[in-house]
């Protein structure tokens, strides 16, 4: 699994540098079937980086450029009827693919902001009253820019619990950036870019990391954090149950593309913020005071770490 792991990271860094973290974290939520937001400003390369992961995987990609006149028709699919044969026909939206990119989610207004809900959750669409289940794998890839907020509607907590992770990739230090420009000069080198895997093997990987054993120890550790994020007096809601499984299956998946058939706690601490900050809802003298990375960074640092990871074997 490493050397797969290898084999995607050279092929991302081929396209885009200074990204294997946030590889990772999708990764681990391609394979446990999760959608990703990106939040970080324009131009930081999160549509190169969708199409990336859509052609190392060998699959389907789709984009939805959201803007307040999107319907969601135009994401779901529509009953039209067909004057030719005097028939109503489905044709479905890009919602029917691998990979989609809601590019700008919070440009949406919420009506069509809702309508990606069944589809994140279910995996499956309902145009007029027909239900089509959707190409597996399958991913949601959203972005937002997070400086920006006129004719922007915030997403509510219900969607954003729907995302497996939150991720923010940042900006590329001087060095990746000189080497990117290089990159750049001569060809666009998206066009060399190979598959990886094939669809086939994302969905037995899918099977293969609900096999990653998590012990006790680990299993308490987690559970401390979580209720954690519940007890907080700058935290007004803490995360839910769904989040608790997702926190679970995302320590599995970084266990798994380390190789390993167990968790441990390290695996448990690299993960929570991209699962757990962005489910948080923050009271208003915490939001005063404190951001909420910072405060996961606080819940990590006042939870004592199981030791005897070995437990987990």
């Amino acid at each position: 699994m490493k050397d797969r792991m290898n084999k995607v990271q050279e092929a991302v860094q081929s396209v885009l540098i200074g990204k294997e973290k946030t590889v990772e974290l999708i990764m681990i939520s391609l394979i446990n079937n999760g959608n990703v937001l990106l939040e970080d400003v324009p131009g930081t390369g999160k549509t190169v980086l969708a199409k990336s992961i859509a052609k190392i995987m060998g699959g389907d990609y789709k984009r939805i450029q959201f803007t307040p006149d999107v319907l969601p028709s135009d994401v779901t699919g529509i009953q039209f009827f067909n004057p030719k044969n005097q028939e109503f026909e489905l044709r479905p939206g890009p919602v029917i693919t691998n990979v989609l990119l809601a590019d700008e989610i919070n440009r949406a207004t919420p009506r069509t902001q809702s309508s990606l809900l069944e589809v994140m959750e279910e995996k499956q669409v309902t145009i007029e009253g027909e239900t089509l289940k959707l190409p597996v794998p399958f991913i949601v890839i959203a972005t937002q820019n997070p400086l920006e907020s006129q004719g922007t509607f915030p997403l509510p907590e219900a969607q954003m619990d729907r995302f497996f992770m939150q991720i923010a990739a940042g900006y590329p230090t001087f060095e990746q950036e000189k080497q990117m420009m290089n990159m750049y000069r001569l060809q666009n080198p998206m066009d060399s870019l190979e598959t990886v895997f094939s669809l086939d093997e994302i969905l037995a990987m899918q099977q293969e990391v609900k096999n990653v054993a998590i012990a006790e120890p680990v299993q308490d550790y987690l559970l401390q954090i979580v209720h954690a994020t519940r007890n907080s007096e700058y935290i007004e809601i803490g995360v839910s149950p769904r989040a608790t499984l997702a926190f679970m299956k995302a320590a599995q998946g970084k266990a798994y593309l380390e190789g390993r058939k167990y968790a441990l706690p390290d695996d448990v601490k690299f993960v929570a913020p991209f699962v757990l900050s962005h489910r948080m809802v923050l009271s208003m003298e915490g939001s005063m005071r404190k951001t909420k990375e910072q405060l996961m960074e606080e819940i990590l640092g006042a939870i004592e770490v199981p030791v005897e990871a070995g437990a987990a074997r």
